[in-house]
């Protein structure tokens, strides 16, 4: 748990943890309930399995509401972490193309305006691959993993992209930023498993790769 209030918690949600019922797994909304039973939640959006990370859920449908509006007009800054070891085609810049199923689960970007997914990063050399802060500005399924794939470097640990084998996908969300009730609210959480990610990485992404200091594109 990173933080808590009336409106909305913030969680750090694990790598392999499903958002959803699967199988007999618990998803991570029926065992936060099954945990906090007097709580209500709502969820306003969502990690896929492999990543882990900061992760909004709304405790009443009023704050649900206006979570919704927020994502839906792109209100909220987001932050994730990546590695592949594969060197990327361009080591900073946009992604941009329509998003649209392809085989065996998979999405794939195309030349066209349907379904269209915008995403930003800056990348650095990190222990023989590079370690990626990316801005997503839509919130597509899979949209920073085939972002990543498309320029020739698919995370690690992402089998369904094409990225090598490894002890967990190497996908982080780093930190979320938005308006609430007229105040601005920010939230870090670094990763804190994996054997890439560790006290290094971090080290790498301060000093490389500073939000604080990085001149993104603009949105338009």
């Amino acid at each position: 748990m990173i933080f808590r209030c009336y409106d909305y918690w913030i969680i750090n949600k694990s790598e392999g943890v499903s958002f959803h019922h699967e199988s007999n797994e618990a998803g991570l909304i029926q065992a936060l309930s099954e945990a906090f039973p007097e709580q209500s939640f709502y969820p306003v959006h969502r990690l896929d399995k492999m990543t882990s990370g900061l992760l909004i859920v709304a405790c009443h449908k009023k704050a649900a509401a206006l979570f919704g509006s927020i994502f839906e007009n792109h209100e909220i800054e987001k932050r994730y972490l990546a590695f592949s070891i594969r060197k990327p085609k361009k080591k900073q810049g946009t992604i941009a193309g329509g998003m649209e199923p392809s085989r065996r689960g998979q999405w794939k970007l195309t030349q066209g305006k349907d379904n269209f997914a915008i995403t930003q990063f800056f990348s650095a050399a990190h222990q023989g691959g590079r370690a990626f802060i990316v801005r997503p500005l839509t919130g597509k399924t899979h949209q920073i993993r085939v972002a990543l794939k498309s320029i020739g470097s698919p995370i690690l640990g992402d089998s369904r992209y094409g990225g090598e084998a490894a002890d967990r996908g190497y996908l982080h969300a780093y930190a979320l930023s938005f308006d609430w009730q007229g105040e601005r609210k920010h939230y870090i959480c670094p990763p804190i498993s994996g054997d890439i990610f560790t006290n290094d990485f971090m080290a790498c992404v301060e000093t490389k790769l500073d939000d604080a200091l990085l001149i993104w594109p603009s949105k338009k």
